[in-house]
């Protein structure tokens, strides 16, 4: 591929979750766990890096002193020969084995062990996500209540993500006892807020809140950030806030994940909304927070500007490292399309603009659901499961395209996605004014 493009890379969805006492395993939906020849499949695409599971969950289910390797040697070796470079998750929204939790006290010790642990097996490779986008299961785990232990409040909240972010540093730390070279690269979902001027509050939280996990990683929550009192009065102590200031563990590769629904919308006249998401409770009015891109009068802020913000506050080197729509697939391509140009166009620009990252080669399963309902819904990626073996789709060639020509020509990549249609609006916002900061 020509060097003036972004790379591309691949992922394989692999969260194991737990709601309750019950596990789920993406990787045993879709079979990839019993087929190593995947891996194969994966190779013809021509993709450099592959985000790729080392789950703790799976490799030491029972305890840190009775790990089993035999999967991960297997993929490890092929990945290898394959000449695919491993980006290794350790924890995939999940919650770790079950002694322990995202909320205890043996998490981060527990996790560094681990990584610790991986670094040494494989000594060679180079890139880790210790935890996939912390923030997002910090929030599903410790503020709505849908993945476990279930919380509900702002305490367990804040204990789940800096326990997240403490362990990501302690697990760098090991593996770099190991490996100096190695690599963090840090995912994070990075939506944006917009809001009713009622409702401005919360939009300025929550828009303070979506860079988390790059802020305390890259020690910035000191006494001046706008969260250093909300994060105080929920649990942080002044001094794990200040040892993250004075030692931090700034990622190599700051990894976007940029969804259809990651913007949002919150109006407080939320009977204008049929099957919204509602938060109430909290002090908080009731108010529908839905998606933006389905709310008319609302400008998306969109991928470009997103990224261009993430650059302007760090100077860090960016990938968009989740790559993926549940939808048709000409729509799947033109949102292949979209990340394709907006990554490259930003590397043209001066941004040290490293890839974007097809995900969900295999699809994924029950995402509609937050992975609630196990059992009842597929969306296929790269390649279609829904027959039982890996079919190549659309979504094949075109990929393959992009990975080794740098470019893709197919009739239907004229038109616009849904998403810039007209046919999108689900709702009117009927504020003839709404706040974008």
């Amino acid at each position: 591929m020509p060097d003036k493009n972004v790379e591309m890379w691949g992922g394989v969805e692999c969260t194991i979750r737990r709601i309750g006492e019950g596990y789920t395993d993406q990787l045993e939906n879709s079979g990839h766990r019993y087929r190593l020849e995947d891996l194969d499949l994966f190779a013809e695409l021509g993709i450099k890096k592959l985000r790729y599971p080392i789950l703790w969950e799976q490799v030491a289910p029972n305890s840190l002193d009775e790990p089993d390797w035999t999967w991960t040697d297997e993929r490890m070796s092929r990945l290898r020969e394959l000449g695919i470079d491993p980006i290794v998750t350790l924890l995939h929204h999940g919650s770790g084995p079950r002694y322990t939790a995202l909320h205890r006290e043996n998490f981060v010790p527990g996790l560094a062990r681990f990584a610790e642990m991986v670094a040494e097996r494989y000594p060679w490779i180079n890139h880790y996500t210790p935890v996939n986008e912390p923030l997002t299961t910090a929030r599903f785990s410790g503020l709505y209540g849908i993945w476990y232990p279930h919380g509900l409040d702002d305490r367990t909240f804040v204990r789940i993500q800096l326990n997240h972010i403490k362990g990501v540093k302690a697990a760098m730390q090991a593996i770099r006892k190991i490996n100096p070279q190695a690599q963090l690269v840090q995912t994070e979902d990075l939506g944006k807020t917009q809001c009713t001027p009622g409702l401005q509050y919360q939009a300025d939280y929550e828009n303070n809140r979506r860079w988390l996990t790059f802020d305390l990683l890259c020690g910035r929550i000191d006494q001046n950030h706008p969260l250093w009192d909300y994060l105080r009065t929920n649990g942080a102590t002044a001094k794990e806030l200040n040892e993250l200031v004075n030692d931090p563990c700034p990622p190599d590769v700051l990894g976007i994940n940029y969804y259809i629904t990651s913007e949002r919308f919150l109006d407080e006249n939320h009977e204008a909304y049929f099957g919204h998401h509602r938060v109430s409770g909290h002090e908080r009015p009731d108010y529908a927070d839905v998606e933006a891109v389905r709310v008319r009068l609302v400008e998306l802020t969109g991928p470009h500007r997103l990224l261009m913000e993430a650059w302007e506050r760090y100077q860090l080197p960016l990938a968009i490292t989740e790559v993926h729509i549940d939808c048709t697939r000409e729509e799947q391509m033109r949102w292949v399309k979209q990340s394709w140009e907006v990554a490259n166009q930003l590397k043209e620009e001066g941004i040290d603009m490293r890839a974007i990252t097809i995900w969900s080669l295999l699809g994924a399963y029950d995402w509609n659901s937050l992975l609630t309902r196990p059992g009842t819904f597929y969306e296929s990626g790269v390649f279609d499961m829904s027959g039982g073996s890996p079919r190549p789709t659309a979504l094949f060639k075109m990929i393959r395209s992009l990975a080794r020509e740098g470019h893709y020509e197919h009739p239907l990549l004229l038109s616009k996605g849904w998403w810039e249609r007209e046919e999108r609006f689900l709702y009117h916002h009927h504020c003839p004014t709404h706040q974008t900061t």
